[in-house]
């Protein structure tokens, strides 16, 4: 599954801490949007879409959220709960956020600007999608042999 925990390298002392996200650097994609995620239920999920060619990386910024991600051959859940952790989420990933603590804020630095054409909200339709690209995919390293 295209996701990968990054660690973010803290700056401080005494008086506090301090993480900078740097294209290239710690952040592996042009930082086209920032988004951000608050105030909301923890009875609340969100997300429930994946993305046909956008990357992300989620920093929970402050409290915790469970994400739930499939690539399309199984889910997998990760719990965020460290500023000084973010999760790259490549393309094609089914997310579903969810748990989130009553004083979680989600940043989210994406390599594209919003495009609503780039989303897939319906899960039937994502695995085909997903399957398909596999399977093309397969395809195409047996013919270059």
């Amino acid at each position: 599954m295209d996701i990968q925990r990054i660690p973010l390298q803290k700056h401080g002392d005494e008086r506090g801490m301090l993480i900078a996200l740097e294209q290239d650097r710690n952040v592996p994609f042009p930082i086209r949007r920032v988004y951000y995620l608050f105030a909301t239920h923890g009875d609340v999920h969100r997300g429930q879409h994946a993305h046909r060619h956008l990357h992300q990386l989620a920093v929970p910024v402050r409290g915790s959220v469970t994400l739930l991600l499939d690539d399309g051959s199984g889910p997998v859940e990760v719990v965020l709960d460290d500023p000084a952790q973010g999760l790259l989420i490549g393309r094609m990933v089914w997310r579903e956020l969810y748990n989130f603590s009553h004083d979680c804020v989600l940043m989210v630095l994406a390599d594209q600007l919003y495009d609503p054409t780039d989303y897939i909200t319906d899960y039937t339709q994502f695995l085909r999608e997903a399957n398909g690209a596999a399977l093309r995919e397969g395809l195409a390293a047996c013919v270059a042999r």
